[in-house]
């Protein structure tokens, strides 16, 4: 059996949306973008929001809407996607990494003390794998240092901490819609707040500085930085299906959790209480031994794809050359992203996975262990 990390949930439905696209000729950003648009703010409890090409794209639009540029350094999980520190280097700021707690990977709002600066400008909580940062802490922190908030709420799209919608607390959210995420376009993005001003910033950095189309007079500079009708289309069938993918991406996780729950060998990784509900973007395992490269390449064997954890990016090559003389970069600050790397694998997880593969996949992770006690006995 064949088991492959991720496929989106798409069929003919998407397909129907996309056709419709064509019968009524419009293609570009038009409609479609709007009541998407509306429907999105409506899920994630904002008032404003609008679309980029990717979420690297939202990132940055995000950023620059608040005003971070040249000269200023931007707070940066160490353990996330490097699209989150690329997008700070693309508006000239600087990204400065610190450690996360040991328990879920999300940032340490006490570590963010140590990195600070006379030029750290905002900070950027990255909700991973379906948990939520300590936003009540990241808010703290914020207000007393008087940072500005962008979350980076990739892969939390519908996910509520103490009742309050991951991308709703910070000054600026910016979602994905790539084909693993949650909901999907095929490439997209998707900018938020409830500030009206850094709403008409948005609007002008991405309608190539004018607020409206049909004018050649353009008050501000700004960029291309639409999507299109066909990505609306697929979107707005997304979210007719997202209470059924919800619901599929949870019982997944709770099988995988099901089986797993007597192999002392590795931890499933679980949200706190106060993250409801939990939408799982990814099934998240912890090994007890020191690597689990032992284990990812045995389930390759087996024709089950995993992933590592995220590169840690004090140790990018990139930014090494780039950062590299930073003491606040070196080693020995960042103990958990370290740990996480080495330890972590990414099961299969996505909507269609069926009981059976989950099954296969546990059961490959025992075999593992097994064998490897039994090995160890003989030598």
């Amino acid at each position: 059996m064949k088991v492959p990390q991720f496929m989106p949930y798409v069929d003919m439905e998407e397909y129907e949306a996309i056709k419709h696209c064509f019968e009524i000729n419009w293609i570009t950003e038009g409609p479609k973008a709007k009541e998407f648009g509306q429907q999105l703010c409506d899920l994630i409890g904002v008032k404003y929001g609008v679309f980029a090409p990717n979420g690297t794209l939202s990132l940055y639009l995000a950023l620059r809407a608040i005003g971070v540029g040249p000269g200023d350094e931007v707070i940066v999980p160490d353990f996330t996607f490097i699209a989150s520190a690329n997008a700070v280097e693309m508006t000239g700021a600087r990204p400065v990494f610190v450690d996360v707690n040991p328990e879920d990977m999300q940032i340490d709002v006490e570590d963010c003390q140590r990195v600070l600066s006379d030029k750290t400008k905002a900070i950027m909580p990255v909700h991973l794998y379906g948990f939520t940062a300590n936003m009540p802490e990241v808010m703290r922190f914020a207000r007393e240092n008087n940072l500005l908030v962008l979350e980076d709420a990739a892969q939390a799209l519908g996910i509520k901490r103490d009742g309050k919608g991951c991308g709703s607390f910070g000054d600026v959210a910016s979602f994905s819609f790539f084909a693993d995420k949650t909901l999907t376009t095929g490439e997209g993005g998707f900018v938020c707040t409830n500030n009206e001003a850094t709403y008409e910033k948005l609007l002008y950095l991405r309608n190539q500085g004018r607020i409206n189309r049909g004018t050649f007079v353009h008050p501000e500079i700004g960029y291309n930085f639409r999507m299109n009708d066909i990505q609306m289309a697929i979107g707005l069938t997304q979210m007719k299906k997202l209470p059924k993918i919800i619901e599929l991406k949870q019982n997944n996780f709770n099988l995988y959790r099901d089986l797993l729950k007597n192999c002392d060998d590795v931890e499933v990784v679980v949200p706190g209480p106060t993250t409801a509900p939990f939408i799982p973007f990814r099934v998240v395992l912890r090994v007890k031994e020191d690597n689990a490269k032992g284990l990812m390449d045995f389930m390759k064997e087996n024709d089950i794809e995993t992933r590592t954890f995220f590169y840690p990016l004090h140790l990018q090559p990139c930014f090494k050359e780039r950062w590299g003389t930073d003491s606040r970069h070196n080693r020995e600050h960042f103990p958990v992203t370290q740990d996480a790397y080495n330890r972590g694998v990414c099961l299969p997880s996505f909507p269609a996975l069926t009981a059976e593969e989950i099954t296969y996949v546990c059961d490959a992770i025992k075999t593992y262990y097994y064998q490897k006690r039994k090995n160890a006995q003989n030598s």
